[in-house]
């Protein structure tokens, strides 16, 4: 019987992104307790939301999650819309949710390529992933102006439509990707290393993934089909047929898989929209001065964000919410670190840190 030792990995650790402690409890190399240290990264962006008017905010959320801004810039607005009793124009709800499934693809490729760097494996890999990533990062630049960062979001409608063209360079991309997506499973599904470090590890059920309060692919991974654009529909979710990516296995592949598939189903749903928009005006205003609103009145809004379901509660006062309060998924997604690697190795914990899929700023804010 081995003495415990305890040791910290992180915050300065390629593999915590710079920003996570985690204070690891071994015997030998098997981890027997986990205690996460967040807080490194935070900003105290719900409070600066309080003092700022409304639409001064879209920029502060794009920060929350920066691999992609754009699906909390839209959760933001839309929540801000809820409490006017706006309407989105209907150009503007497709072209909201071409980009947000581009901005999807965006992300699920960044954790493809982040997996297997934090594993330290197939780093050719990894390069590859961001290459054509790459092309998903250009086609949001060219729908909305920005490259990593776009506040295209506006009360009622968009800040750019799309641009003349878009829809068949989209196209050419999305086909390419398809393809590429495909390679990446089979050159790993032959890998034994990356079966190896995945299959079995970090397995989190059903009934753990619910009682945790676990989102997106998380829970999903675990077999509940649960997906909030399917459970409370938004934009035109219902008329593009939209389907849930559910696997079984609850382990490090299981939550691969999931995204994987969302690949696939994202780049069909970016093909469907963009034969069936309609036209017309997709153009938002920005709001300079909201009247006095009760500050009885409070809303919440929800959106499936790629790393889990998104909430956030707004309460008015006149110019400038009251309260904010934002459920991110990513701290949620955080408890489970204290419970998944124990009675692994050490080396699976940075497989099922991976397979979490973590942006700190989303747990800290």
């Amino acid at each position: 019987m081995m003495a415990e030792t305890k040791i910290n990995i992180g915050p300065v650790h390629p593999s915590t992104h710079g920003v996570l402690r985690l204070v690891v409890t071994l015997d030998g190399d098997t981890v027997t307790h986990v205690e996460p240290h967040i807080g490194f990264l935070h900003r105290g962006v719900e409070k600066l939301v309080e003092t700022r008017m409304y639409m001064q905010s879209p920029s502060y959320m794009e920060k929350l999650d920066y691999v992609a801004p754009l699906c909390h810039d839209e959760l933001y607005v839309s929540t801000v819309e809820a409490l006017l009793g706006v309407t989105v124009k209907e150009r503007a709800q497709w072209v909201r949710v071409v980009q947000m499934e581009l901005q999807r693809i965006a992300s699920h490729l960044f954790f493809l390529g982040t997996v297997l760097n934090d594993i330290g494996q197939l780093f050719t890999v990894f390069m590859w992933v961001f290459k054509d990533r790459d092309l998903v990062l250009r086609l949001l630049e060219e729908g909305t102006g920005g490259r990593m960062f776009y506040v295209n979001m506006r009360v009622g409608g968009v800040n750019r439509d799309l641009p003349p063209g878009f829809a068949e360079h989209a196209c050419k991309v999305l086909d390419y990707l398809e393809h590429r997506v495909k390679e990446y499973e089979d050159y790993l599904n032959s890998s034994s290393i990356f079966m190896e470090r995945m299959k079995g590890i970090g397995v989190l059920d059903s009934r753990k993934a619910i009682n945790m309060g676990v989102t997106g692919h998380m829970l999903r991974a675990s077999g509940v089909e649960y997906d909030a654009r399917k459970a409370h529909p938004y934009y035109i979710y219902e008329k593009l047929r939209f389907r849930q990516m559910v696997e079984n296995g609850g382990d490090c592949y299981a939550r691969y898989k999931v995204r994987m598939r969302e690949i696939v189903e994202s780049i069909r749903l970016v093909r469907e929209a963009l034969h069936s928009m309609p036209d017309g005006d997709a153009l938002g205003m920005p709001i300079r001065l909201i009247g006095p609103l009760p500050k009885e009145k409070e809303v919440v809004v929800r959106r499936e964000l790629p790393r889990g379901e998104g909430m956030m509660y707004l309460i008015p006062d006149g110019q400038r919410p009251y309260r904010l309060a934002i459920r991110a998924p990513c701290f949620i997604n955080a408890y489970t670190l204290e419970h998944l690697p124990v009675g692994h190795r050490l080396q699976d914990l940075f497989a099922i840190m991976a397979s979490i899929d973590l942006v700190l700023a989303d747990v800290d804010r």
